[in-house]
């Protein structure tokens, strides 16, 4: 990896966190109108659709179809986006904002522990330092309200697995396909498989009154095209560039510091004291991964 291409990946994973910052609380505006799965499937749909003009323009659509890569694709849709949304526009619903951006921080954890089983990225005493501070401050900040208090955020704590069961498919299956095609293939496969889920589960029978649909529209456009598809983009710009672990540890972590600001200006949610020294931890353990080494293959 050269200096400017790590120089690329480090600014769009710093761009993907600064997006990242706002899904909490725009999850947690959809979500208290609109079911989960409706939530979840009208968002993956919007992005599809996104993702499906961007991939026409730049004569990329057929690569979703070739018999070497197509399933795999379809495997990727599946857990990162139709396994992950619906698990995480559930978890939001039952939870706050704050909590449920600081429920998601264990992705580090996750992301560590499987680049070393499966890829062989062995995790340096200072890595491991570094992601043990994270997790006492995410669980000084969970603590702030305890999670028997939200139901949300059990639901919450399983969806990063999801996501990293679907970054190590691409890193072990797909290598060379471009993120473009591996975003495109996340939304149009994954707005699909959710859309059918939500049909077959009776969702247009509990469709609220056309005009509440007709005023959230635009929520789950941004939610979509943005929040969704152009994070997406910058993840996998970050990923091809940087380790899975590093990755990680810059972009979700980074989110609840960001995100205290947006979660403020769209719902008023303050943090608390003890979330307030959580985070703190939680920056630190960011400082202390980012400046270590970049990870060893076994």
């Amino acid at each position: 990896m050269t200096p400017q291409q790590e120089r690329i990946g480090l600014l769009s994973a710093a761009v993907c966190a600064l997006n990242g910052a706002f899904v909490p609380a725009v999850a947690k505006l959809t979500t208290s109108r609109g079911e989960p799965l409706f939530v979840a499937a009208a968002t993956s749909v919007f992005a599809g659709m996104c993702a499906a003009a961007v991939l026409s323009v730049r004569g990329e659509l057929r690569v979703l179809a070739r018999p070497t890569v197509g399933p795999r694709l379809v495997a990727v849709a599946a857990l990162g986006t139709a396994a992950a949304f619906f698990l995480f526009f559930l978890g939001a619903s039952r939870a706050s904002a704050i909590d449920a951006v600081l429920c998601l921080q264990i992705e580090p954890a996750y992301a560590l522990l499987l680049a070393w089983l499966v890829l062989g990225h062995r995790p340096t005493l200072r890595r491991i330092g570094a992601i043990a501070t994270l997790l006492v401050g995410i669980a000084l900040a969970m603590g702030a309200h305890g999670v028997s208090g939200s139901p949300g955020m059990w639901i919450l704590l399983v969806t990063p697995l999801c996501w990293q069961a679907s970054h190590l498919i691409v890193l072990r299956g797909l290598v060379g396909i471009t993120p473009s095609i591996l975003t495109g293939a996340r939304y149009i496969h994954g707005g699909l498989l959710l859309a059918l889920g939500w049909l077959i589960s009776g969702g247009v029978t509990r469709l609220p009154a056309t005009d509440v649909v007709l005023g959230q529209l635009p929520w789950l456009a941004v939610q979509g095209v943005v929040l969704s598809y152009a994070g997406t983009l910058l993840w996998y710009g970050a990923i091809t560039r940087l380790d899975l672990a590093r990755t990680t540890a810059i972009v979700v972590p980074s989110v609840p510091l960001l995100s205290l600001g947006a979660s403020f200006l769209i719902l008023g949610e303050v943090p608390s004291g003890l979330q307030w020294v959580g985070l703190a931890l939680t920056a630190g353990g960011v400082l202390a991964f980012i400046t270590a080494p970049h990870a060893a293959s076994a």
